[in-house]
């Protein structure tokens, strides 16, 4: 038995060629959703082969079956095989929007987000930057529009200001930035040591009176007595000598600074500004004979802080601080509940002491407050055991308070974790690629060639007309394929009839 593929079943169905792979499908499915590139195509479109009778697109094809697909059921997955960007710019192409995908894929399409932010977070750090182009640098200073630049006559007072700026803000861009960097971590640790050092007995100079006390009323006797307590004074000449080098290295670092107002805003630059000016104004009023010396010791504790400009030697320290501050949101919610929880079992443990104590004296709760510190030491496992519950119902609530401090406590610090792995993985996976990556120019879009005037009648445009010689060999085209598809249906039945 013959079978005769009709014209109707030819012109109800289309071809598409994506990247060599070719899908067939039916118009009437790319009229689905409409607005879209498939359901917009006409035979005078450049990419329509008149002679394969095909449409051709330079695309993906793997992406492009579950484009597809979509349209014939109307649900879109992702694809486990390609890269979210990839797959939200094929979208993009054939008209599809990005929230049409299917909530059992939207965590793994969306998992690529977080790691572009994460990569953007790396690049605003400049953790792997071991020295600054020229034109980087250009940029930072905000000089690329200067006509003395663009014709190469940089005045030499601001190619110096690039070079002690990269000296003092990149430690690895060369040796002397090298040396630089040892020289202010040198001083930053001897300053730290000095101020620490002060407090032990062994290096203070005791300085003692010798007071007359009457024994009897024919005797006296000289009795010692602790006046005062002085730092050793090789001590204030550390610290003189390392503040010299503070005071010399944030001028020069504020003088060739792009951008001042950033400067002043740095928080580790205010914290080197506040400790070297604060031992400048300890030194002025210990002149002035202030009294008043341990509270100005205990502003002076702001110096240790000067540690924190260490970070920005390791990338590792950074990542760190980075990851507590995108995961501020958790840590305060962390201590929201925790101070929740301190307040009731606080509350309860009180009263439960109160009601069930039989002698008022053994109770150790006499407050709230008294029960407040016992729960903060008690959730936090610390335990100092100088409050503690005595009766049953008070043991109780001690012991679930301590339960309750434990799951509220530890139940966020995945979270935390989650966020410095995911940044510090990052980090070593950027340490491994290569600094520089080939450009690749952009696609050019291929044109239809034009065909002889024999075929074309002189066509414009390189579009295909619409003239007697094109409708005859798209015909011929078809023809073709029906005689083909024909010849195939005939093999299968007479495969059939033998098999019977």
């Amino acid at each position: 038995m013959t079978v005769h593929l009709s014209s109707l079943d030819t012109e109800a169905r289309i071809i598409l060629n994506v990247g060599g792979t070719r899908f067939e499908t039916f118009k009437s499915t790319l009229k689905k959703l409409p607005a879209t590139r498939l359901s917009k195509l006409t035979e005078q479109l450049s990419s329509y082969d008149p002679i394969l009778n095909e449409y051709f697109f330079d695309r993906h094809p793997g992406v492009f079956s579950q484009v597809l697909n979509y349209y014939r059921t109307g649900k879109l997955h992702y694809p486990t095989n390609v890269c979210g960007p990839l797959f939200e710019d094929e979208l993009s192409y054939w008209g599809l929007q990005r929230e049409d995908v299917e909530p059992c894929c939207w965590m793994t399409y969306t998992k690529h987000r977080s790691t572009q932010e994460t990569l953007q977070i790396l690049d605003s750090l400049e953790l792997d930057t071991l020295r600054s182009s020229k034109d980087d640098i250009v940029k930072k200073f905000g000089w690329e529009d200067n006509l003395d630049y663009v014709q190469g006559r940089l005045p030499k007072y601001k190619k110096v200001m690039m070079i002690v700026w990269q000296i003092f803000e990149e430690p690895r861009s060369s040796t002397v930035a090298k040396v630089i960097t040892v020289i202010s971590i040198f001083f930053i640790l001897v300053s730290i040591l000095s101020f620490v050092l002060q407090t032990v007995s062994l290096f203070r100079i005791i300085e003692i009176d010798f007071v007359t006390v009457y024994i009897n009323s024919t005797s006296t006797d000289r009795t010692p007595t602790l006046n005062t307590q002085q730092v050793h004074p090789a001590f204030e000449v550390v610290e003189w000598i390392c503040n010299a080098w503070f005071i010399f290295e944030i001028l020069v670092r504020f003088i060739v600074s792009p951008n001042k107002k950033d400067f002043c805003k740095s928080v580790l630059n205010i914290i080197d500004f506040l400790a070297t000016f604060w031992f400048y104004c300890t030194y002025a009023l210990s002149k002035l004979n202030v009294n008043d010396n341990e509270a100005l010791d205990l502003l002076s504790t702001i110096r240790i802080m000067r540690l924190f400009k260490l970070f920005n030697h390791h990338p590792g320290l950074k990542v760190i601080i980075t990851s507590m501050q995108y995961s501020s949101s958790v840590l305060w919610l962390l201590i929201f509940f925790v101070l929740i929880a301190v307040a009731i079992f606080a509350s309860l443990i009180y009263y439960a002491e109160r009601m069930t104590t039989k002698k008022s004296d053994d109770n150790m709760f006499t407050s709230i407050p008294d029960a407040l510190w016992f729960n903060i030491i008690t959730m936090s496992t610390i335990g100092y055991g100088d409050l503690y519950p005595k009766t049953m119902l008070g043991m109780i609530v001690g012991a679930v308070s301590t339960v309750a401090g434990l799951l509220i406590i530890d139940l966020p610090m995945p979270i935390i974790l989650e966020t410095f792995a995911n940044f510090y993985t990052h980090l070593r996976a950027r340490s491994k690629l290569p600094k520089t990556r080939r450009k690749i120019g952009p696609v050019e879009q291929p044109r239809r060639k034009q065909i002889g005037s024999t075929l074309t009648g002189g066509g414009q445009g390189g579009q295909l007309p619409h003239n007697p010689s094109h409708q005859n060999l798209k015909m011929i085209a078809q023809s073709a394929k029906s005689s083909v598809f024909t010849a195939k249906t005939m093999i299968n039945n007479n495969i059939l009839s033998s098999v019977a």
